[in-house]
C-alpha cells in the first residue's frame, strides 16, 4: 500500500505548504481517482510517491519502503506519467532498449499491443510524433513497464475524443491483480468508468477515500424532472431534464456514480458522507 505518516511538504520560497501533518492511506490493488482543486497537493502527491520529491516532515511508504530514500527495488516497481514530459530524439528501439534493465517485468508484446491499440503500429522514430502521439507511445511504455504502482497525473490531457477511450480501453486491458493504478485528473468523465476508489484531497485534509461501492451504498446519483419533489436531496445541479441529485440511499438502490457531481458536492459540503442530517448539503 501507498501509506502517508504526518507528512509536511512546501516548495522552496513557497508562503503556504502544500502539506502539513498529512495522513493518507491507499491499499494496493485497485484503480484510484485522486482528485482535489488546482493547487491542493495532487500532483506533488504523485512526485513523493515517486521520490522525486522529498517531504520536509513525515514519511511516505511504498509497500513498506520509504519513497524519500529511492531505493532501487521501489523504483522499478513504479512508474510515474506526468502531465508533462518530453521523450528523447532517438527511436523507440533504443529509447526501450535503454529504460527496459530499469524495470524486469518490462514485456514488448503489451507494448506493441498498446501501440497498435492506439493506432501506432509502426512507431519508429521518437522526433516525427506529435505530442498526442508521444503522449500515447509514453502512457504505451508505462503499462510495458510492468510496474506494481502506475502513477499518472492528467493522463488524458491532449487527447481527442476518440484517444480517450481507446485510452480507457488499453488501461482497462492492463489492469491487474498485483497492480495499482492511481490517476490524478480534472476529467472524472475520462476515467470515472476505470475507477473502483476515489480520495478527494483538499492540501492536508482527506474529504474522501472510499470505494466506489461504498459510495453508491450510501448515496444514490438520480435524474429528476423539474418539480419533482427534490426535499430529500443532499445535492442538486440543475439541468436541462430538470435536477441532477445526489441523496441518502436509504433503500439499497443501485445507481450509477456521478463523479463530477461528488466533488463539487464535497466542495460545498466536506460531511457528504459523515451521514450527519445537521450537516448534509441542501438543494
Amino acid at each position: 500500500m501507498i501509506e502517508v505518516q504526518n507528512l509536511s511538504f512546501s516548495y522552496p520560497g513557497a508562503s503556504s505548504k502544500v502539506f502539513d501533518g498529512f495522513q493518507l492511506k491507499l491499499e494496493s490493488g485497485h484503480t484510484y481517482g485522486l482528485l482535489g482543486r488546482n493547487g491542493t497537493g495532487k500532483s506533488t502527491l504523485l512526485y513523493l510517491a515517486s521520490g522525486l520529491l522529498r517531504p520536509k516532515k513525515g514519511h511516505l511508504y511504498i509497500d513498506g519502503m520509504e519513497s524519500a530514500q529511492r531505493d532501487p527495488l521501489m523504483l522499478s516497481r513504479i512508474f510515474l506519467v506526468p502531465e508533462e514530459f518530453s521523450l528523447p530524439e532517438m527511436s523507440l528501439a533504443k529509447y526501450v532498449s535503454l529504460i527496459r534493465p530499469f524495470y524486469p517485468r518490462f514485456n514488448e508484446q503489451v507494448l506493441n499491443d498498446c501501440l497498435s491499440a492506439f493506432e501506432l503500429p509502426d512507431v519508429r522514430d521518437l522526433r516525427q510524433l506529435s505530442m498526442g502521439q508521444k503522449k500515447k507511445v509514453f502512457m504505451s511504455v508505462a503499462l510495458a513497464a510492468g510496474t506494481e504502482w502506475l502513477l499518472m497525473d492528467e493522463p488524458t490531457n491532449g487527447l481527442d475524443i476518440p484517444a480517450k477511450a481507446c485510452f480507457r480501453r488499453v488501461v482497462a486491458r492492463q489492469m491487474r491483480e498485483d497492480r495499482t493504478i492511481v490517476i490524478s485528473t480534472h476529467q472524472v468523465r475520462d476515467v470515472d468508468a476505470l475507477l473502483d476508489h476515489v480520495a478527494v484531497v483538499d492540501h492536508s485534509k482527506i474529504l474522501l477515500n472510499a470505494s466506489t461501492t461504498d459510495i453508491t451504498s450510501r448515496l444514490v446519483f438520480e435524474q429528476r424532472a423539474a418539480g419533482e419533489d427534490t426535499s430529500d436531496a443532499l445535492y442538486a445541479q440543475p439541468n436541462m431534464m430538470g435536477n441532477a441529485i445526489i441523496a441518502r440511499n436509504t433503500d439499497g438502490r443501485d445507481s450509477q456514480i456521478n463523479l463530477e457531481m461528488l466533488f463539487n458536492a464535497l466542495m460545498e459540503n466536506n460531511a457528504l458522507m459523515e451521514g450527519n442530517e445537521e450537516t448534509s448539503l441542501k438543494p
